[in-house]
């Protein structure tokens, strides 16, 4: 392992061994001071989510993506802080953290038994919402995680996730949209953040005006299971309570190959996706590069 490696696995071992042990006021105070500072600095992170606001809001002042950057650097550091504390939460302190709309979908699509993909963007804290939906509804899910470096600071994500309740698979090794599969045909549920492809196999999709590149899981899961496939979005307001909304249905198109069908579903999330981002952009945390324009400037619209 590199010192590099090392140091970012001791920085996150710190996170979870001394953040989760701060009153919750002080790590608020904490999270806010680092988020001001990291967005002074304006580093590549930065830019790059000052850059992605842009393509939400085209019409944004200089000033207003400056505002909307350090409010989105504030919500990211909610994010870590909320993580790192999320262990140490009592059952009580899930089930109040979260407050989701139109939950009936997912009740719903559980009590049908022929299993849910909820497909999520990362808004908000998607972690607090899977702790909430096991602990607060009582429903395992399975969920896939990418592999990180150095791999025990995979290691450390995988358990942290476990001890929420989920069960997690290894993004790469191939087997995992067999094991999700199963799980569905089961009656179960899964879990998948799905507004960035990590692979070669992605959709492209209309998203804010350009393309971009979403992942044909969760699409696929559903055609393959019958399995129903729900979009969820997330964001916070001024309350310590964070808040969701589970979008109605993305239909199976009746005809069309399985190719075109995945292309019209993955299309619909990423239209349900994009609602969400615009209502909240400052809960986005996407502090890498999505449109196709911005990896390759070949591939970019006219």
């Amino acid at each position: 392992m590199s010192a590099q490696d090392r140091l970012t696995d001791a920085l996150y071992g710190l996170g979870w061994g001394t953040v989760k042990k701060l009153p919750e006021p002080a790590a608020v105070r904490l999270g806010r001071t680092i988020a001001d500072l990291a967005w002074k600095q304006r580093g590549k992170g930065v830019q790059r989510l000052e850059s992605n606001y842009a393509r939400v809001m085209p019409d944004a002042s200089p000033e207003r993506l400056a505002e909307l950057s350090r409010a989105g650097m504030r919500s990211y550091l909610r994010y870590w802080m909320e993580s790192f504390r999320l262990p140490a939460w009592s059952r009580e302190r899930i089930k109040s953290g979260f407050d989701p709309k139109d939950l009936h979908h997912l009740t719903e699509g559980m009590a049908a038994g022929k299993g849910v993909i909820l497909a999520l963007p990362h808004l908000a804290n998607w972690d607090l919402a899977g702790a909430w939906v096991t602990t607060q509804l009582g429903i395992p899910f399975t969920t896939v995680a990418e592999r990180l470096k150095p791999e025990t600071l995979y290691d450390r994500f995988v358990a942290y996730r476990e001890g929420l309740g989920m069960e997690v698979l290894p993004h790469s090794g191939g087997t995992a949209f067999g094991t999700l599969a199963r799980r569905l045909r089961d009656g179960g549920l899964v879990c998948l953040v799905a507004d960035r492809d990590l692979s070669a196999s992605g959709v492209e999709v209309d998203f804010f005006g350009d393309t971009a590149r979403m992942p044909a899981g969760p699409a696929l899961l559903a055609q393959q299971t019958g399995a129903l496939l729900l979009p969820v979005t997330l964001w916070y307001d001024d309350s310590p309570v964070m808040r969701g909304r589970v979008h109605p249905p993305v239909e199976v198109p009746e005809s069309g190959t399985r190719a075109e069908r995945t292309s019209v579903m993955t299309q619909a999330l990423a239209d349900a996706f994009a609602t969400g981002i615009a209502d909240h952009p400052e809960d986005w945390h996407m502090l890498q590069r999505l449109w196709l324009a911005d990896l390759d400037p070949t591939k970019g619209r006219p």
